[in-house]
């Protein structure tokens, strides 16, 4: 018997031991850290279908859970991992002050054990900013209907091939039998124009697909001449090889310089094509001077991709507001709507508030749908007020991913594929890859209800 009581005690302080180290966890009740939006929190974004409650431990719910907000019963709710609790909600409306009410012995932890106390968040959302001032009837209605949409609809858009045409569209539209809402134009060849292969003056195309009830979108790959001096060779790529320029836009504060002179011509230059546009009523989503920052302040040596960023943030925003001041009061172009390009990590390069009117990421060569949200809400937070859209992309997630993953975008639009759509005539164009956004992309973002194609959209004439 001895051997079996030494056995025996051996056991149970084995027992004991794992216990001690082991212990049982503590029948706590989950304890609220923090809330999206925050308690008291004003100028909410609009269009927000998401409230987000962090909680110590991870929680579920009870049966029949009545949470709600301004009294109405919310129904989609999604216990997470890491504390989450995700409520669902309809779109919020601006300017108005909500109440979440989620009443005690809702939540409960792991163990069982539920949270007693009701959890109140009251949060307010902000108030629109109007149109800026001396806006067409046409370009205000078009505003007003874009800020509308965001965060219950996401407009389809297709880049024109190279500047002037419909290519991308077509090919769209020939394999999933939607034309997309928005087409963007380029007026990359401006300095060619006009010309026998280009002519913005030729506005044919243009009012054709605001008359097919299309929305125009336009932008501008600035060309100024080369460093190679040559006559016709010109580039909007900085840096120092032959085919590049090294054009300085910190000349933007010197009107003696040819510099300056240089931008000014231009400018009025293309107001004139862009006068066109206005007196056939036609608004124009305008994006110029993109991607200014480039990969200044992702990583040490970063740098600007274009000229009109290589000087840094300061001379880029003079040379915008010169742009616009110019474009708005001296050309007295009311038909656009300005959209300023953010490449997330540029907050010093934002012109304005009273210069935008809305905000754009370019962004390719990502799947990470939870990166792609975190971006998306950056700049939300960062721009309240602002719309906020995926002016380019290409080889991203998919539309129906980014969106149920709360990338609820303005509009979407994948560059332009050089081979696949340079003919619409041509093999290649009855093929459905594409460099950016194969026809299976687009099929998945057709068939979403909340995607908006061309036929879908009110009449904003």
């Amino acid at each position: 018997m001895k051997p079996f009581r030494i056995v025996l005690l051996y056991f149970l302080l084995l027992t004991a031991c794992a216990e001690k180290s082991n212990p049982p966890p503590l029948a706590e009740p989950p304890r609220l850290l923090s809330s999206m939006p925050a308690d008291h929190q004003t100028e909410v974004t609009e269009g927000v279908m998401e409230i987000l409650l962090l909680f110590d431990q991870n929680v579920t719910l009870g049966p029949s859970p009545r949470i709600t907000l301004n009294e109405v019963l919310i129904t989609d709710l999604r216990p997470g991992t890491g504390g989450e609790l995700k409520l669902i909600v309809t779109p919020l409306e601006p300017a108005v002050t909500y109440t979440l009410v989620v009443p005690g012995y809702t939540v409960k932890g792991p163990t069982g054990v539920f949270l007693p106390a009701e959890i109140r968040l009251v949060f307010t959302t902000r108030t629109p900013t109007p149109p800026h001032e001396g806006l067409s009837p046409q370009a205000e209605k078009l505003l007003l209907f874009m800020r509308e949409q965001q965060g219950k609809a996401i407009l389809s858009g297709t880049m024109a091939h190279v500047a002037w045409n419909i290519n991308e569209a077509e090919w769209v539209h020939l394999h999933t039998g939607k034309w997309p809402a928005i087409n963007g134009f380029d007026y990359v060849h401006l300095q060619s124009s006009p010309a026998n292969w280009i002519d913005y003056g030729k506005t044919t195309v243009v009012e054709a697909w605001w008359a097919a009830g299309g929305l125009v979108s336009a932008s501008w790959h600035w060309n100024v001449p080369a460093n190679s001096g040559e006559e016709g060779k010109y580039s909007f790529y900085w840096g120092s090889k032959p085919e590049e320029t090294l054009f300085d836009v910190r000349k933007v504060d010197d009107p003696a310089s040819e510099e300056y002179r240089r931008m000014i011509a231009d400018i009025d230059k293309l107001s004139g094509y862009l006068k066109l546009l206005k007196e056939k009523n036609i608004p124009v989503i305008w994006r110029p001077l993109h991607e200014a920052a480039g990969n200044m302040g992702a990583y040490p040596g970063g740098t600007a991709w274009f000229w009109w960023g290589a000087g840094g943030p300061e001379p880029f925003k003079k040379l915008w507001r010169l742009m616009f001041e110019r474009m708005t009061h001296h050309h007295e172009l009311d038909n656009l709507i300005w959209v300023w390009t953010s490449q997330v990590i540029d907050a010093d390069w934002y012109p304005g508030d009273d210069y935008v009117d809305m905000v754009g990421r370019d962004l390719y060569n990502q799947q990470a749908a939870t990166t792609i949200k975190s971006e998306f809400t950056t700049l939300q937070q960062r721009y309240p007020g602002k719309p906020v859209a995926l002016s380019e992309c290409g080889s991203v997630a998919t539309i129906s991913v980014q969106w149920n993953a709360g990338a609820k975008w303005l509009w979407f639009m994948p560059w332009y594929d050089y081979n696949r759509t340079l003919n619409p005539g041509s093999e290649a164009f009855l093929l459905k890859t594409h460099e950016h956004a194969p026809i299976d992309w687009w099929e998945d973002a057709v068939a979403q209800p909340f995607v908006l194609t061309r036929d879908e959209l009110p009449d904003l004439k």
